[in-house]
């Protein structure tokens, strides 16, 4: 089935997606998840509400009883799974797709990912080859509205902004739940702060830069000292410094670190896609740091398993080892605007700081054969010159002693992506020169 992916199962409403379909997923939820008692929310949607009465008809038909959480964030349900011992939970949502899409994030305990690789792809086999019969005694539907317990949770992580002017946009998505009570409105201005599920003006996905555009003209209009972007399901957060300039999320990471460390040895986790500036920037302040595949699915699972105090990804997630592991867009924001305040500097400096490459971004191409390509890419620069390190996890990355690269299959669209860093702007042209004549072949 199209919507099942590493991560999560999304999809375009009624196309990869339907309510037949839904009720299924619902159905056999609990058995994949071992449990009869299970939390649900969901994100502002036109397709939510539908979404929602399938797969609580299905899980209720196969006797589980279902904790309506009603309209929230998706770290909402993580906190939600892990701090009311819930076995198994899901949250309705198609994150930073537009409005046409939709899908289920499902949590297991502790709020652990269940992604396609432990459960998603024993619940696509049942879905596709088991019919439900509905149980003699069917689950129930309960009310669960613990969204003041969890505002008075991240209360706890709200700093004393001491007249610091921030624009924050918030893609009309979920984070209007709690951002403004949060952060009130002093020297704060919000827009698109609407609960609206059609997204009106702009895909919430901060990653495309067309949507940051709002943001980066409010910042430089009203003079704010820092930019904050939500994407739909508010599990993401991205920042422009006070010239409206777009920091790379992985830069984060290594800003984090005025928060977390002190010099005392701590694990923190980065993406494959990551700078190199981001563990030359933590290592001094004791950050022992480690690799992993890019996707919640993995990160949240491996930053626990090394105990690690925090990671974070390039697509602008960032864990948390006090927040059960788990992403959460809000109280990323929160610890930002903390750093920002205790370093009493303007943010394009300390980036500046941290900054010490030239990146690419990440370029994505359209491929079918996308094993092919990436053994070509390596195959071509590692005969060329002989790298310094690999990694063959997550497609390859590959370094070099002036520069490097990441080539990955996507795992939730159809595109090959690639990113590289290097010590130099002619450098880095001259390498994505060359990988593009590799790839052209398979284009």
């Amino acid at each position: 089935m199209g919507a099942f992916h590493a991560y999560d199962i999304r999809g375009v409403y009624m196309k990869d997606l339907f309510p037949e379909n839904v009720y299924k997923m619902g159905y056999f939820l609990p058995t994949v998840l071992k449990t009869k008692r299970i939390a649900v929310g969901r994100d502002c949607r036109e397709s939510s509400p539908e979404v929602f009465e399938y797969l609580v008809r299905g899980m209720c038909d196969a006797g589980a009883d279902v904790y309506d959480l009603g309209l929230t964030t998706t770290p909402m349900v993580y906190y939600v799974t892990a701090k009311h011992r819930f076995e198994g939970s899901v949250q309705i949502t198609a994150s930073h797709n537009g409005a046409e899409y939709n899908g289920l994030k499902v949590s297991g305990p502790e709020a652990m990912p269940i992604g396609y690789h432990n459960g998603l792809n024993l619940l696509e086999d049942y879905v596709l080859h088991k019919d439900p019969v509905v149980a003699a005694k069917k689950g129930k539907i309960i009310p669960l509205d613990l969204k003041e317990e969890y505002v008075t949770y991240l209360q706890t992580f709200v700093p004393h902004l001491e007249g610091l002017r921030t624009g924050i946009d918030v893609s009309n998505g979920m984070a209007g739940l709690f951002v403004k009570r949060l952060l009130g409105t002093e020297n704060i201005l919000y827009i698109n702060e609407e609960l609206d599920g059609r997204f009106p003006n702009h895909d919430p996905n901060p990653l495309v830069m067309e949507n940051v555009k709002q943001l980066q003209d409010l910042v430089r209009q009203q003079k704010c000292d820092i930019g904050i972007i939500f994407d739909g399901d508010a599990d993401r957060v991205m920042f422009t410094d006070e010239n409206g300039t777009f920091i790379s999320p992985d830069l984060i990471i290594a800003l984090l670190g005025h928060h977390f460390l002190d010099g005392t040895p701590a694990r923190v986790l980065q993406d494959i896609r990551s700078s190199k500036a981001v563990g030359e920037y933590l290592s001094p302040m004791g950050a022992e740091m480690y690799t992993w595949r890019v996707g919640r699915a993995f990160a949240t699972p491996r930053l626990k398993e090394i105990d690690g105090l925090y990671g974070g990804e390039l697509a602008g997630h960032y864990y948390f080892r006090d927040f059960f592991y788990s992403d959460s867009g809000l109280l990323a924001a929160l610890l930002v605007l903390d750093v920002l305040v205790k370093l009493k500097r303007p943010l394009s400096r300390i980036i500046a700081d941290i900054r010490k490459y030239e990146s690419s971004g990440e370029l994505n191409f359209r491929i079918a054969h996308k094993q092919e390509a990436m053994d070509a890419l390596r195959q071509h620069f590692t005969k060329i010159e002989t790298p310094s390190a690999s990694y063959d996890f997550d497609g390859y990355r590959i370094e070099f002693p002036r520069w490097w690269f990441n080539v990955r299959p996507s795992n939730t669209e159809p595109y090959l992506r690639f990113i590289a860093e290097a010590e130099d702007a002619l450098l880095l042209e001259e390498k994505l020169r060359e990988m593009r004549k590799v790839l052209e072949p398979f284009i």
